[in-house]
């Protein structure tokens, strides 16, 4: 049984990590959506599917990993 990828584009795959999202927005993407767009439609289910308050504390750990790395 083949290995399954732990990270997607250097994000993890874990819950808050940020490569699930990144996998949908890239999805998206390639039908010819505009980034933007991609973003938030993966916003949007996010939010339904872990809740307002979890999504934005997710989002918030991730801005303050992107600091911390100096991105």
């Amino acid at each position: 049984m083949p290995k399954k990828a732990k990270t997607y584009k250097g994000k993890s795959l874990a819950p808050g990590g940020g490569g699930r999202t990144q996998k949908v927005v890239d999805a998206l993407m390639k039908q010819g959506m505009s980034e933007e767009q991609a973003q938030a439609i993966a916003a949007k289910q996010g939010r339904e599917k872990y809740g307002d308050e979890k999504f934005n504390k997710m989002a918030q750990a991730g801005r303050k990993r992107a600091k911390k790395r100096g991105k």
